[in-house]
């Protein structure tokens, strides 16, 4: 993987839209997006709003010229001619509410353009359709050769009373799977294991809620995106989180950071919750994909001029994190139609599964420039500066365990049973070097 030059741009702020109109819509249609009308719909809409503040702005001048003048006329005694003049600042003010009615309008429609439009991908990002257009950049491991009659993970979570699938539909539903005594164990360990490499590596940890208002969602770009994929507690108006992510970054929503206090490094372990509508058969089954898992995110703020060399450092990190565990791995770059709504460049970190005979998505490492920051108003000054600047943010899954888990049972099976990982074992207790 080479080094990714600094790409300096401010992402779909309106002053960037009507200045890189072209570069815009070559990056959308890298991305495959389906709306190219909406860049012209916002910048028309811009210059009405302009129009609109250039009248409001006119008038308020005229009505302090007035005003003014009306104070001279009282104070040289002309009374009638003072009440002359304020009758026309009466027509001044109603067409004032006029203006700044429809200039509130035009601008509550154009946000709701605004976030429409994806952010746009780093100009490396390969052109595709779906997911079998990325592009590997490298593999590491070996593919194990297992005994005569393997077992995929959930027939090995069966056999070894580890994860419980049919007692957690009895008690919520597919896709809510009960981990139980060595299969809980393990879990923990990850969880611990994956914290610990994190926080060793600079990383602040985060304990944070799990449910988020609409404005942590709009933040980060679940709302209004993926709206349908989250779980909403419609009584309070509470999203259930879907990853770490959008509550650790919403700590840093509407806040101007220090030039010197970047970077910001958070790690946050969570459940994370997804309704996944429409995920059905047997690609789905066991662990591959549910509705209710457990993840340890990592979060960078980033200086602009830094955040693809970050990238790079969180792409090797959890590149680390994978080689101890054993399994063998493919990191890929995400082609434009694969690449999530918000980001501008993602690598995914795929492990083989050899009892399934395929590759299983356990990470997935991003940066999205400034556009989560524009949303968040995420900024940072520099010393000796007074305007501040929008930050970039980055994040990773550091990572996903249902299918880490999978991959780790499946790969590791033997004949005397499950070899647990070295790195894991501390976390499991004494004498536990296999699940039997």
């Amino acid at each position: 993987m080479y080094y990714r030059f600094f790409y300096a741009l401010i992402m779909l702020t309106i002053p960037f839209i009507r200045e890189n109109k072209d570069a815009i819509l070559k990056g959308l249609e890298i991305k495959n997006f389906h709306s190219p009308e909406l860049i012209d719909q916002i910048i028309e809409l811009d210059n009405e709003r302009r129009s609109l503040q250039v009248k409001t702005n006119e008038l308020q001048a005229e009505m302090n010229r007035l005003s003014k003048e009306i104070g001279q006329l009282f104070k040289s005694g002309e009374k009638e001619k003072a009440n002359q003049v304020k009758e026309q600042t009466t027509s001044i003010k109603q067409q004032l509410e006029t203006l700044e009615q429809d200039l509130q309008a035009a601008n509550m429609q154009l946000n709701e353009l605004l976030v429409q439009v994806p952010n746009i991908p780093h100009p490396s990002v390969p052109a595709g359709k779906s997911d079998a257009d990325n592009m590997e950049i490298r593999r590491g491991g070996d593919i194990p050769k297992l005994p005569e009659g393997s077992m995929p993970h959930w027939e090995l979570a069966k056999k070894y009373k580890l994860i419980d699938f049919e007692l957690g539909v009895k008690i919520t539903g597919a896709g809510f799977p009960v981990y139980r005594g060595q299969g809980a164990k393990l879990q923990r360990a990850l969880i611990s294991w994956f914290l610990d490499m994190n926080t060793s590596a600079g990383y602040e940890e985060i304990l944070p809620p799990l449910m988020v208002n609409e404005a942590s969602g709009f933040g980060t770009g679940q709302l209004p995106d993926k709206e349908g994929q989250m779980y909403h507690a419609t009584l309070d108006n509470l999203y259930l989180i879907p990853t770490a992510e959008v509550p650790v970054t919403n700590i840093y929503r509407d806040v101007i950071l220090n030039a010197e206090d970047l970077p910001v490094k958070n790690t946050a372990y969570t459940p994370c919750f997804r309704r996944e509508a429409g995920s059905y058969g047997k690609d789905v089954r066991g662990l591959n994909r549910v509705h209710q898992f457990d993840k340890v995110e990592i979060v960078q703020i980033q200086h602009p001029s830094r955040s693809y060399e970050a990238l790079e450092e969180m792409v090797l990190h959890v590149e680390q994190l994978i080689i101890k565990l054993g399994l063998p791995y493919r990191i890929l770059e995400l082609c434009g139609g694969d690449l999530s709504f918000t980001s501008a460049l993602t690598y995914d970190f795929e492990v083989y599964s050899a009892a399934q005979d395929k590759w299983l998505e356990v990470s997935s490492v991003s940066n999205f420039e400034s556009y989560q920051a524009n949303r968040l108003k995420l900024r940072f000054r520099e010393a000796g500066e007074k305007r501040p600047m929008l930050a970039h943010t980055l994040n990773g899954s550091s990572l996903a365990l249902p299918r880490i888990m999978a991959a780790l049972l499946e790969n590791n099976q033997g004949q005397e049973g499950i070899a647990i990982p070295e790195v894991l074992q501390p976390y499991m207790g004494p004498g536990n070097v296999r699940i039997s």
